[in-house]
């Protein structure tokens, strides 16, 4: 697969909530079209796929905020996954520090098919221009568990929810920019136990 162009993935997902279709390609330049319906989550993701290099499309629709939020967090995350493939020659771990305006904020992924997640973004208030607070923070848990990665992120100091969030979908960014990347060095799976 070295060399190739093959790790891009889509997933649909269609319930009685909502409709879901996401496409990514691993090895591109940060484009993206996204409609979720949300605007501060299509920013986000916008901000994703810039800052990861990863093309990202996005088609959503839903009833509530929530299930969108909730339900485009898993088609990416299940997108993602599958383009990885089998994991072969991955750098597999990735780590990043943002500062934006008066915050900051560190992320750090296992791509490992360990789901968790640890999410401390010190939002204070209940909601983000069109999108509640809680979703930012459901959608980032929620990425983690679809993707079968370890996602830490936490912000360090910050005033404006606004700027902390953006800061910490780019620093997902990088640190999944590295860790989705293919190191000539590593043959084979990146793992003593020869399975991720």
């Amino acid at each position: 697969m070295r060399g190739e162009n093959l790790r891009t993935a889509e997933v649909s997902r269609k319930t009685r909530e909502t409709e879901v279709y996401v496409k990514v390609n691993l090895e591109s330049l940060g484009v993206s079209e996204v409609e979720t319906g949300i605007a501060f989550l299509n920013h986000l993701i916008t901000s994703l796929s810039t800052h990861s290099l990863m093309d990202v499309t996005v088609k959503v629709k839903g009833d509530l905020k929530h299930h969108v939020a909730e339900d485009v967090a898993i088609c990416l995350g299940e997108a993602i996954r599958k383009a990885l493939h089998e994991g072969e020659g991955l750098a597999r771990f990735g780590f990043a520090a943002v500062p934006m305006d008066c915050s900051l904020v560190f992320a750090a992924v296992d791509l490992v098919k360990r789901p968790y997640a640890k999410i401390d973004l010190k939002l204070k208030g209940k909601k983000i221009e069109d999108m509640p607070c809680e979703d930012i923070n459901h959608f980032l848990e929620t990425l983690a568990f679809s993707m079968q990665a370890n996602i830490h992120i936490w912000t360090q100091y910050g005033n404006n929810d606004h700027h902390k969030a953006e800061a910490a979908f780019k620093a997902l960014a990088l640190a999944l920019k590295q860790a989705v990347s293919i190191d000539p060095k590593k043959k084979g799976i990146p793992s003593s136990k020869g399975v991720i």
